[in-house]
């Protein structure tokens, strides 16, 4: 439409937005709204299941992820909407005999499927969305189970400290009565006496352990501070250890490589989109014309069509045909990251069981049958303290090797879940 202004012009456009709609608020979730019950009071005794149940519904990290999710949705919302007509309004001549009033509305025409690729690229953000939700879930879940067990092990080994404290004071006390009697030399006191001091230092660095972590398990669902006394100890089985290769065929549906399979997804709807912008859009306008010289009106209709010449988005589209290639690679690392990972965590996890129960079921046994005799001995006056003090260090040192070859096995089927991305039957 070919349009001839006087030099006394004016014009107005308006947009006119009868396509959009009023978003409503989400809900908000238990993470923001309510407080835990860990914050409300301090809890006696805290299960694995009331600890999962704490950070899933006030883990911040989990909250991000789900207020993304609900951002996706005005995305795809967003998406399907047409453009919005345009009222536009043109004067020309300032004098009322001669001026010539139009008034037309103007409606963009998307062609080449914009729209559809605009609601699918959308709609693979939303699922990426989703799958970026759920890996944290999984993520968190592990990382509580890492977390509640190690406090589990650092209970044990401050109830192992606080036994080793008290049969040291037992055993300097004993000392000193025999030094006294004239039965043993005061060396062996002062001996004893250091063993004791020995212990205490040992005491303390477990109560300090058992502090940080349960400090770490409590910052799983938000909490500055436990509020919590104590954990309770499963006493469940060993996890158990599944054939590398049923493992790896799980690892398809694991959160991690289904969220680089989306994103390869993403990134092609996003190269769609990019090439339906290739097509020009058409503009209609329709209106009236008054021309108040001639007195009288006239309709008018117009098609605005731009020529591709110049720009035609090529620069966009081969970027984002880079990024959709650069998602492919990225998926095929993932994978193989991915696999490396699984294999390295069975490994630990097969060296840990085997570990634990070679402890659990030879060597913690003897230990504590020869630290018993030499107690017994001792007090009958047959073995020296020194060897009463060294059947108690082996002993020990057995039951701490135990509790570290057990965290470890923990850690390592807590790392299994994470990688797999769902409940492993092990630590259920």
């Amino acid at each position: 439409m070919h349009k001839v202004l006087l030099p006394f012009l004016m014009s107005a456009s308006i947009a006119i937005p009868v396509c959009a709609q009023n978003i409503a608020s989400p809900s908000s979730y238990a993470a923001t709204a309510t407080q835990t019950h860990a914050e409300q009071g301090a809890l006696a005794s805290l299960t694995l299941a009331a600890a999962l149940d704490l950070a899933f519904n006030a883990n911040p990290e989990i909250a991000i992820a789900r207020r993304e999710v609900e951002a996706t949705a005005g995305t795809v919302q967003q998406a399907g909407l047409i453009p919005n007509p345009e009222l536009e309004t043109l004067i020309e001549d300032t004098k009322r005999e001669t001026r010539t009033t139009t008034v037309q509305i103007n409606q963009a025409i998307e062609l080449g499927g914009k729209r559809g690729a605009r609601i699918t690229a959308a709609e693979r953000g939303r699922d990426f969305a989703l799958m970026e939700l759920k890996g944290k879930q999984a993520d968190i879940r592990a990382t509580v189970i890492a977390a509640f067990y190690d406090v589990v092990i650092a209970q044990e080994r401050h109830r192992l400290a606080q036994a080793s404290f008290e049969l040291a004071q037992r055993a300097t006390l004993g000392a000193s009565r025999r030094v006294i009697a004239g039965k043993i030399s005061p060396v062996e006191e002062t001996r004893a006496r250091v063993a004791e001091s020995g212990v205490r230092i040992e005491l303390a660095q477990a109560n300090n352990e058992l502090e940080s972590a349960r400090r770490k398990l409590a910052a799983t669902w938000g909490s500055s501070h436990p509020r919590f006394e104590r954990v309770e100890d499963p006493h469940a089985e060993l996890p158990a250890l599944i054939p590398l290769p049923e493992l790896t065929e799980r690892l398809q549906h694991s959160p991690v490589l289904q969220r680089a399979k989306i994103e390869v997804e993403r990134r092609a709807a996003m190269a769609q989109v990019e090439r339906s912008r290739q097509t020009p859009d058409v503009m209609l306008s329709l209106g009236a014309k008054r021309d108040e010289q001639m007195g009288r009106n006239q309709a008018v209709i117009g098609v605005s069509i731009p020529l591709p010449v110049f720009d035609r988005n090529q620069g966009n589209v081969l970027e984002a045909l880079r990024r959709t290639d650069k998602a492919r690679d990225e998926l095929l690392a993932t994978e193989v990251n991915l696999n490396m990972e699984l294999g390295d965590a069975h490994g630990r996890l097969s060296i840990a069981r085997m570990e634990t129960q070679l402890i659990k079921n030879e060597i913690l046994p003897g230990a504590k049958r020869n630290y018993e005799a030499s107690s017994k001995g001792f007090e009958l006056g047959k073995f020296s303290f020194l060897e009463v003090l060294d059947a108690q260090r082996t002993f020990f040192q057995a039951e701490s090797q135990y509790l570290r070859s057990l965290a470890e096995t923990y850690r390592a089927a807590a790392a299994i879940d994470r990688l797999l991305g769902e409940p492993f039957s092990a630590i259920k």
